[in-house]
Order: structure tokens, then sequence, then C-alpha cells
């Protein structure tokens, strides 16, 4: 995905970065690059990749969630800072908690931060499951199966909050026996499944809401 193609996808998302947007995005991407030689962050460095596969991809939760109307956001296992930091750089009005359980990904995330000049953005050195605090959004990227991410993740919810799983293939995850177990404690409000564009991957976004 070059950047022109990022914008115009972009654009089908409701969208519109600003020339200082687009000018961090691109400082993310070399400082990620730099610093996925010192620490392992991701195995896509290319950059067409980065952008579809990373930088499109964390924004997908824009297909489901008004982002504009969020205040608080948490990202649980954050890794490389997806979805959190490009969610943060793209929607400025949030507030956002960013977790990751490794120190030497919470050393990094702090560097992209003061380097980005991010404000009102924390990285903390925890697991989801050790962490207590409520986020009127709750989000995690690739980390565990459905069931066990509920658990290291629903009590970081408010009451009425949301905690969207960005999957990919969920069908073998969500299962009728799991979905029924889920649905006993919380309200599973909807799945969004789409593929990403150019290289149709598939994806899914399942939206919690904490009743």
């Amino acid at each position: 995905m070059t950047r022109e193609e990022f914008i115009n996808e972009l654009a089908k998302l409701d969208i519109k970065l600003t020339i200082a947007q687009e000018n961090k995005l691109e400082q993310f991407y070399n400082l990620l690059i730099e610093w996925n030689e010192k620490i392992n962050l991701t195995r896509i460095t290319i950059k067409e990749e980065v952008y579809l596969k990373h930088f499109y991809d964390s924004l997908t939760l824009s297909k489901v969630v008004n982002l504009n109307k969020i205040n608080t956001l948490c990202d649980v296992g954050t890794g490389a800072g997806f979805p959190g930091i490009v969610l943060k750089i793209v929607y400025p009005n949030l507030n956002v908690t960013l977790i990751d359980s490794l120190r030497k990904r919470v050393d990094y995330l702090n560097e992209i931060i003061k380097k980005l000049e991010l404000d009102n953005i924390k990285a903390i050195h925890t697991r989801g499951e050790d962490y207590h605090e409520e986020f009127d959004l709750v989000t995690s990227r690739a980390v565990a199966n459905i069931e066990k991410l509920v658990k290291y993740t629903m009590h970081l919810v408010k009451k009425d909050g949301l905690f969207v799983a960005m999957k990919g293939d969920i069908e073998k995850e969500l299962t009728k026996e799991v979905e029924n177990k889920l649905s006993n404690k919380y309200k599973i409000v909807g799945i969004e499944k789409f593929s990403l564009p150019i290289e149709d991957s598939k994806r899914s976004l399942v939206i919690i809401k904490n009743k």
C-alpha cells in the first residue's frame, strides 16, 4: 500500500489526515524500523506492508466505533504500538494508555511518544490482567484467543463501555460454545468482518459491551 493508496483507503473510512499527521506516521515508520534492529518488534518492515498491515489495519477500528467521541482508550498488549500509537496520531482527542508486558517494548514506546511529541498518552509495563483502571474503550490486536482475551481485558472496561478485539478470521475461535459463555457475562454487540484492501486478508472486529 503506497502512501497515496493509504490516503485513498482512509477516505473510505471517513478519515482525512492533516499534513502533520501524515508526517508523524512517516516518522513513526522510520523509528519503528530503527528500533526493530535493536529489539524484535515486527517481521513486517517493507514500507508498503507497514502502511497496510499496521497503519491502515489499526485504523479499521473506526469501522465500529466513533473515535471522535471516545475519551479514554486502553490498548492491551500493544507491542510495537498498534493500534494505540496510530490511533493517537490520527485521533488526538484520545487519552491513550498502552499496556505491554515487555520492558524493552515499553522503553521503545516511551521513546516514540517523546519523539513524536504526543500528549495524553502513556506506556505502562504490566499485563492487562494486573492493571486496574477503567476506560471508555479497550482494544487489543493479535494478542490471544478471544476467550482468554476477555479475561485479560473486561475488568478495564467501564460499565456500558466497549471492548473491541481486533482479530483475523474469527470463525474457528468464536465457536457457539465460546459465544454462549461470553454472553452469560457480557453483551456481544456485533462482529464486523471485512478484508484488507489490496491483499484481501480476512479481518474481524468483535465488539463486546460491559453490561
